[in-house]
């Protein structure tokens, strides 16, 4: 199926409307037969349910696809060749999505990686060792584009594949400062998708939606550092709402960045401590393809607006709307350094890289934590936080 110029305007039009998400959508498509039908007989429906929705002109819809269009973005609906098969699979896949890059990494076998902002050295390291690995196998990285986890999935996953996925409108990178690793995923041969409106600022609820596409993108989700209630753990339970398989990283108990990955792997996560470990367990998905990924049940013919489909986005923010600040690096070097070290004992060339510090710098605080108590020394130069 390849939707025509004048359908793809029907569909944006449709799912742009309030509250209509893409449970919604396919209930209304399916009703009706088809989106331009679905807009005709939106005035009556939305009288019904006792209040009025107007859906955009098609003016607006064309002149957001143009916008689109002049950073490289392009719609692509479910059913279309260019769709991922496995976000297809997906209940509430978008019916829509905007991708910048090639479609080549999208139809390959994905693999999510997902944690902690603040993350410490040795949960970076560990992640760029998986995903090298995960590329080594075949694998493509997806990720979220945030700061510390995400962002070394991505730089570690450039010469093998990655996928970046977007809270905001593909003009509204955040964070703003990875415009430059959008950038470089492009160049690389990656792609770069959206589910959102151009010039569409996230907010907090965006985040759960982007998380949903994260795993939908996937045969199977890695945690590598997540504290207790992070949105990290959000991304974990989408998969497992998606059928899809769910890795956990362990930690040391006394890093509360490891909370949420131990308690995973004591629900019933697997323990990850090599890129082989995920690279086997989903070996028989990979053999098998997409195909054999539970696939979304069909949208009910009843009623139309499921007051629970939370995927239904907001009105378009208003120019008072406060947007998210950006995530900020503690300016304090010795910060930097404390929060890039744990209880785990990692290298002090690792710890320089977390913390963006020279080699010199590293060495001097640590000699100032040291004397404080606040560090332990081990063989090969390691150092660990002491809590």
């Amino acid at each position: 199926m390849r939707l025509s110029d004048g359908q793809r305007i029907e569909w944006l039009r449709l799912i742009r409307c309030e509250g209509v998400g893409p449970r919604t959508f396919r209930s209304l498509v399916n009703r009706f037969g088809g989106a331009g039908a679905a807009l005709a007989a939106l005035p009556a429906l939305s009288k019904a349910r006792g209040r009025p929705i107007v859906p955009p002109s098609r003016a607006q819809a064309e002149d957001e696809i143009a916008a689109a269009a002049r950073i490289g973005a392009r719609y692509v609906a479910t059913g279309e060749p260019d769709y991922p098969a496995c976000l297809q699979a997906a209940d509430a896949a978008p019916p829509l999505l905007a991708i910048r890059g090639g479609c080549e990494v999208l139809r390959r076998p994905a693999v999510a990686m997902v944690g902690s902002r603040n993350a410490s050295a040795a949960g970076l390291a560990f992640t760029a060792r998986l995903a090298e690995g995960f590329g080594q196998a075949g694998l493509v990285v997806v990720s979220g584009l945030a700061r510390g986890i995400d962002a070394r999935a991505h730089k570690s996953a450039l010469g093998t594949g990655t996928i970046a996925v977007l809270a905001g409108g593909h003009d509204r990178v955040y964070p703003a400062n990875h415009l430059p690793l959008v950038d470089a995923i492009l160049e690389a041969g990656g792609a770069v998708v959206a589910e959102m409106p151009m010039g569409w600022e996230p907010r907090g609820r965006d985040f759960p939606r982007r998380n949903r596409i994260i795993s939908g993108l996937s045969l199977g989700t890695v945690v590598v550092e997540a504290a207790r209630r992070s949105g990290s753990l959000i991304t974990a339970r989408y998969a497992l709402e998606q059928g899809r398989d769910v890795f956990a990283v362990p930690g040391s108990p006394l890093d509360p960045r490891a909370e949420g990955t131990n308690d995973l792997i004591r629900q019933g996560a697997t323990l990850v401590a090599e890129a082989d470990h995920v690279i086997d367990a989903l070996a028989p998905l990979i053999e098998r393809g997409p195909s054999a990924l539970p696939v979304a049940a069909p949208a009910g013919q009843g009623a139309f607006w499921d007051e629970t489909d939370l995927d239904a986005p907001e009105p378009p923010p208003t120019d008072d709307a406060e947007p998210l600040p950006e995530p900020e690096e503690p300016a304090d070097e010795r910060a930097r350094l404390v929060a890039a070290l744990s209880p785990t004992p990692v290298s002090t060339d690792a710890l320089a890289r977390a913390a963006g510090l020279s080699a010199r710098v590293v060495q001097t605080l640590l000699l100032e934590l040291e004397l404080d108590g606040r560090i332990e020394r081990h063989g090969s130069g390691a150092v660990s936080l002491i809590r």
